[in-house]
């Protein structure tokens, strides 16, 4: 049997960020073959990622990267908001942002299965080895690519250091607009572009609820359907960036912002970390107490 050195145990800790035990008892398994180490670990940290794959992952950051005429915004979950701030953890978001970049994917599933980097290792790969290393449930839940052309510009804004995430693209070069429609998507959260996206099922829904509510209100059919009227049109202003106020000047709407700019809005995203996710209530000295075990 190999003799399993010092050096060769930090050379191992170094390229997997596992703990000295482990790399020890790996090499010791693998007779001294570094990279026979390497897929013991691995296989030991998918085995780990597979116990917490049943947790749920509801925090994390948004991220945007821009390359060119091609941006990419997406979301990257983790358990804790503690891992969120882990630097490893951000690294992992980086790789992912630059590998989808150079990629032509619209699915997550899809581009879980990709090589990263030219290499053997898979997209899933390289995140349950993240999972092994820090410690819990990580994901990548979604991402959006955007391209433009040469007489378009991004606009990008990170609101709390990545919680939420805006994404926007308007014609002309004026980056400052840009960059203040971006902070409007993040504080107003748009839903639409204009009324005319707005799907027939969800203006069914609103203007059956909104009935309802003034049908309780007692008032005479006649004068429910004016006020129905009325308030799904504040509805769709609502939701419609183009007619929603301008988050740094309320007397003007979006529309009438860009139009002062020259520009138009040709698209935009908005991801806010753990949106929609149903998140798992725990006692804080309990998660912590948790977190120590592992």
């Amino acid at each position: 049997m190999a003799e399993i050195s010092a050096k060769l145990v930090k050379e191992l800790r170094d390229q997997t960020g596992a703990g000295i035990m482990d790399c020890k008892r790996a090499l010791t398994e693998a007779d001294g073959d570094l990279k026979k180490a390497v897929d013991v670990l691995r296989e030991k940290g998918m085995a780990k990622a597979a116990k917490k794959s049943s947790r749920i992952a509801a925090e994390g950051l948004a991220e945007i990267k821009i390359s060119g005429n091609k941006a990419v915004a997406l979301e990257v979950n983790s358990e804790t908001d503690f891992v969120a701030k882990n630097a490893e953890f951000k690294q992992l978001i980086n790789t992912l942002a630059d590998h989808i970049l150079t990629q032509d994917s619209a699915e997550v599933a899809e581009v879980l299965t990709q090589k990263l980097n030219g290499t053997d290792e898979t997209v899933e790969d390289h995140i349950t080895a993240a999972i092994a290393k820090i410690g819990e449930k990580l994901s990548l839940r979604r991402f959006a690519v955007v391209e433009k052309s040469d007489d378009e510009t991004f606009g990008a804004y990170l609101h709390m250091g990545g919680r939420i995430a805006a994404l926007v693209k308007i014609t002309g070069d004026n980056a400052e607009a840009a960059k203040d429609l971006a902070m409007h998507v993040a504080a107003i959260k748009p839903r639409y572009m204009t009324e005319k996206e707005i799907p027939a099922d969800v203006v069914a829904h609103e203007k059956e609820v909104l009935t309802q509510e003034a049908l309780g209100e007692g008032k005479p059919a006649n004068i429910v359907e004016k006020m129905v009227i009325g308030r799904l049109k504040k509805f769709f202003k609502d939701i419609c960036i183009v007619d929603q106020p301008f988050v740094k000047d309320g007397d003007i709407t979006v529309a009438e912002f860009l139009k002062s700019k020259n520009a138009e809005i040709k698209s935009f995203v908005r991801f806010e970390v753990g949106e929609g996710i149903e998140k798992k209530e725990e006692n804080f000295a309990d998660e912590v107490k948790a977190q120590m075990k592992q």
